[in-house]
């Protein structure tokens, strides 16, 4: 027998965090089980003093993971399915609790035995080499790993293999030319989807209030609206990074968000941690620079949108009257960092405006999923039933929206502000088609984006936009 075939025969011991899947099983269990109750963080730091082992243990008691939707390695899987159908013996040996690598290896049915930590014992680095050492005695053994844990194993065992390799792993890889397999290749526009940039036109709301006051070509006030556009988008992205890593389950069974970042594996979860921490900083510090009012309501951005993504997106008209608020507070932080004093009309308009709008999402996430009568959306609070009901409140509340529209046309506000009031009429029909339309798309299953970044990316909605705010600019202007 040759070199080769000998090395072939002997058994492949395998990671499982970041090797054969790429994710970490303790971050995300840590994360599921904080969504089901927040209470549990005063509860990780004692588990923790006890040893990591019964903190991953205890984790794992009151946490479920669903093998079937975790990221998994598919070229590394398929080279294992291939050492196990040609007769190897392949070992999954991981510092994640023992209940869920024991579902993993029961789910992928080519692992010949399980070691995995326990409530006594924590098998990673140093630990888990010497179990190896004294398990495997004598008799050599390969060992496929992917970080800086996994170096002293690698030294241990008489062949490695090493998957998506963090520096550490890498710089040994390429040291002792050991077998590669290397991850999919990230870029920044893979940083930015993280980020969901193109979310951040949302927080165009801000100039809002600086637009309607005609303040847009005063420097000072421009200024203060784009510090606090910035602010926004920072803190914005931070909270998506968060929402993201409570939903990994759910992405995960989505057709389209199971792409996302984190869901897929692309960036690690640790790594969203550090990023959202220094974008919270960031909108700290830029909040700084503004009045106070515009910090109050930027944690109070905060707050209710770190709720919604705990709680109170599964509570049925309380989501949506929830985003319909949270684009409302937008408009608030814009007349807060400006200071110019906030209208009523405004935001009651935006109210019923966005109300529309958060319903189109709920009529379009009805329509796209199966579900068994009496069942709910995953994550959500409706049934099936309640589509028709969703699409009648929406296209209701478009019509309130255009009706308060109206009625500030026709307000005394308007004589003010405006040298030729007649031209704002235009603005209500704009309003409808704008949200009409969506809904009508809606309806034959054409609308698949965010409504709102619909309507900013739209090509036809761009258009009667820009004549809206030409309508506004000439209506304002002084004869």
């Amino acid at each position: 027998m040759d070199a080769q075939s000998e090395n072939k025969a002997i058994d492949l011991v395998v990671d499982l965090d970041g090797t054969l899947i790429a994710t970490d099983l303790l971050w995300e269990s840590t994360f599921q089980l904080l969504k089901q109750n927040m209470l549990y963080l005063f509860l990780l730091p004692i588990w923790a003093l006890t040893g990591k082992g019964y903190l991953k243990h205890q984790i794992s008691l009151r946490v479920a993971i669903d093998p079937t939707v975790l990221p998994y390695r598919g070229d590394f899987i398929a080279y294992l399915r291939e050492e196990h159908r040609k007769g190897r013996r392949l070992v999954l040996a991981t510092g994640a609790a023992r209940r869920f690598a024991e579902s993993i290896a029961a789910h992928l049915g080519f692992f010949d035995a399980v070691y995995a930590t326990d409530g006594t014992r924590n098998l990673t680095s140093a630990h888990k080499t010497k179990f190896l050492l004294e398990t495997f005695g004598n008799v050599k053994f390969a060992y496929a790993g992917n970080s800086k844990a996994d170096v002293p194993v690698f030294n241990a065992a008489s062949e490695a293999v090493v998957v998506a390799p963090d520096r550490a792993a890498a710089k040994w890889q390429r040291a002792h030319s050991a077998r590669l397999f290397e991850a999919p290749k990230t870029n920044w526009k893979t940083f930015f989807k993280m980020l969901r940039a193109h979310q951040w036109m949302k927080n165009t709301l801000i100039f809002v209030p600086v637009i309607l006051d005609h303040e847009i070509m005063n420097w000072s006030i421009l200024r203060d609206a784009v510090v606090a556009f910035l602010a926004f988008s920072a803190a914005a992205s931070a909270i998506y990074i968060v929402n993201d890593l409570f939903d990994l389950p759910l992405d995960r069974q989505h057709a389209r968000k199971r792409n996302r970042a984190f869901a897929s594996g692309a960036f690690s979860i640790a790594f969203g941690l550090k990023v959202s921490v220094w974008l919270l900083i960031l909108a700290g510090l830029l909040a700084a620079q503004l009045h106070w009012i515009f910090a109050a309501v930027l944690g109070a951005y905060l707050i209710t949108t770190t709720a919604y993504s705990l709680s109170l997106k599964r509570m049925l008209l309380i989501d949506v009257l929830t985003l319909a608020g949270l684009y409302t507070l937008r408009i608030l932080a814009g007349a807060a960092a400006t200071q110019i004093e906030g209208s009523f009309w405004l935001l009651a308009f935006s109210s019923f405006f966005f109300l529309s709008l958060a319903l189109v999402k709920r009529y379009v996430e009805l329509q796209n999923t199966a579900l068994v009568e009496k069942s709910r959306i995953a994550g959500r609070g409706y049934r099936q039933a309640d589509r028709e009901v969703v699409a009648q409140c929406g296209v209701a509340s478009a019509f309130a929206a255009a009706t308060v529209l109206a009625l500030y046309v026709n307000s005394d506000a308007v004589v003010s502000l405006y040298s030729y009031p007649w031209m704002i009429w235009p603005l209500c029909p704009i309003v409808l088609y704008l949200n009409i339309r969506i809904w009508i798309l809606a309806h034959r299953n054409e609308m698949h984006d965010d409504p709102v970044v619909f309507i900013i990316s739209d090509w036809r909605s761009q258009m009667v936009i820009a004549i809206g705010a030409a309508l506004l600019l000439y209506g304002g202007m002084r004869s």
